[in-house]
């Protein structure tokens, strides 16, 4: 009973927060209308031939943290935030990825990262590799090596770039071109003696010579590039961001002289840098922008570093030179940061500025010749909940107290993590906090020093030719399938002759009549 008075009260308070609108039962008619015309619309499917291809990657965007983001979104527009919408949220077809890993109920990044950019689930902690090969086994991955989507656009022509706000050679981006036993050898310095023993490469140096022609990559990780001990250029008396290669080999420079003779090879390092770059001149551009993972978006210093939109909008118009197209893979990689540290504050933020992002690249693209993907590689233990009224701060608290100990609680909560906190025996009374803090550690139900992946499916948005393949609930290593199979790249091009392909909806009517004219 209590529960249902607590309930009752809520409702009569939060009575007054609906829009004046929205108490009108023909907007909500209208706009369902609407969204069935749209639908209608729908049937007439894009059948073109893909000629580009951005996915791009939320690492970590489970369902509860897009409609979270969807609510953070709306009110920093000064809105109540629940009827906002994304730019993904406006992608015509939805699907759901069932991200487990071959040995795992629960993912990890690296093992999911295989299934949706080389089309075959893996096991946890390995990349671009088989479920043969064992974590740790440098000896197990011999012949086990499985090539993604990546590779199969620049085998066809294509341009093809990386785009993160992690290392460049962490989980998500190093799938795209690396074979590893382990998601964590990003340098030789981080390699035991039996792997390097055993001829396994490093991540950072599978990035310079796996496939040296990658035209854009940019992203975080300086220091896996240079010798063990040499300076970071932006932070010289740093030890944590010194170099870390064993080999002594300089990478940005091996980078630059692998490329073909007359072609322009540009790093940089610096905002600055890089939005000063004529890109008619640039061939091949690597931006390292931070010794390792990107600086989160609340934190970031909008002098030194650029944001992911800057660099998407500098990647697109690197590749849109190559007249047969681009791949270009987008990686918001730090929301799974903030979810791990419990810093939801950080997290939603993060996944705004890649929403961001996926809006300025519909901009700049067209829908007719360019399918967009948008999906994570697995979810978190994050969730909002306890009967907040319309427009609740999505920081905020729930508007009642707990009926058990007594105390205010967030709306946001993690099933694990840091933010469990005991004080003089009992929950820590988070009116007492700044719970609005950008650094503020949820709390959670169970006390771990990171938090941890949640196992159940992920979105994935689609829009753009083909894009009608990605429906109902599919294996994640289904995605670059669909992908490859809309762009005709890949092993499967059996349907790319004019007899096989299916005509697009523009050109039945003018094939209709010829037939008549014909007979």
């Amino acid at each position: 009973m209590k529960a249902l008075f607590i309930l009752l009260l809520v409702q009569l308070c939060s009575a007054s927060l609906v829009p004046e609108r929205e108490k009108d039962p023909e907007y909500w008619r209208r706009q369902a209308q609407e969204t069935l015309q749209n639908a209608l619309r729908l049937q007439r499917l894009n059948q073109n031939v893909a000629k580009n291809l951005i996915l791009f990657l939320g690492d970590g965007m489970g369902v509860s943290t897009v409609t979270a983001a969807r609510i953070l979104k709306g009110q920093l527009q000064h809105g109540q935030g629940e009827e906002s919408l994304l730019e993904m949220d406006k992608f015509p077809f939805v699907a759901l990825a069932k991200t487990y890993n071959t040995n795992a109920q629960v993912p990890d990044s690296a093992g999911t990262a295989t299934a949706y950019l080389c089309g075959v689930k893996a096991n946890e902690g390995t990349l671009g590799v088989s479920a043969g090969v064992t974590r740790d086994h440098c000896n197990t991955t011999k012949g086990q090596e499985v090539t993604s989507i990546l590779r199969w656009a620049k085998e066809a022509g294509k341009a093809v770039g990386i785009v993160t706000t992690t290392r460049v050679t962490h989980a998500t981006p190093s799938a795209a071109y690396a074979h590893s036993a382990n998601r964590d050898w990003y340098s030789d310095g981080e390699m035991p003696p039996d792997a390097l023993e055993g001829g396994c490469k490093d991540i950072a140096r599978q990035l310079v010579e796996n496939i040296p022609e990658i035209e854009v990559i940019l992203g975080g990780g300086r220091k896996y590039m240079y010798p063990k001990n040499v300076s970071d250029v932006e932070y010289p008396h740093e030890e944590k961001h010194r170099g870390t290669r064993l080999d002594g080999r300089n990478l940005v420079q091996a980078w630059q002289e692998a490329k073909p003779h007359g072609k322009v090879a540009e790093y940089v390092w610096h905002r600055r840098g890089l939005l000063a770059l004529n890109l008619s001149r640039v061939d091949f551009l690597l931006g390292l922008f931070e010794p390792g993972d990107m600086i989160y978006e609340l934190d970031r210093n909008n002098e030194t570093d650029p944001s992911l939109s800057e660099m998407v909008s500098v990647a697109i118009r690197m590749l849109q030179k190559n007249p047969r197209g681009f791949f270009l893979l987008v990686e918001g990689g730090r929301i799974d940061h903030g979810h791990h540290e419990g810093k939801a504050k950080q997290a939603l933020h993060e996944a705004v500025e890649l929403d961001r992002a996926i809006g300025l690249a519909t901009r700049l693209t067209s829908t007719q010749d360019t399918l967009s993907v948008v999906t994570a590689d697995h979810s978190h233990v994050f969730t909002f909940g306890g009967y907040t009224p319309r427009g609740n701060p999505i920081f905020g608290l729930a508007p009642m107290q707990s009926d058990v100990d007594r105390k205010p609680f967030t709306s946001i909560l993690y099933g694990n993590g840091p933010g469990y906190k005991i004080v003089a025996g009992e929950r820590e009374n988070v009116s007492a906090v700044d719970f609005a803090h950008a650094d503020y550690q949820a709390q959670s139900a169970v006390p771990l020093r990171q938090e941890t992946h949640g196992g159940e499916d992920v979105a994935v948005f689609a829009r753009g030719p083909m894009a009608h393949l990605l429906h109902g609930v599919h294996e994640q290593n289904y995605i670059p399938h669909a992908m490859a199979y809309a762009a005709c790249i890949g092993s499967n091009r059996g349907h790319c002759n004019t007899a096989a392909r299916p005509a697009t909806p523009l050109l039945l009517p003018f094939l209709g009549l010829l037939l008549i004219l014909l007979c």
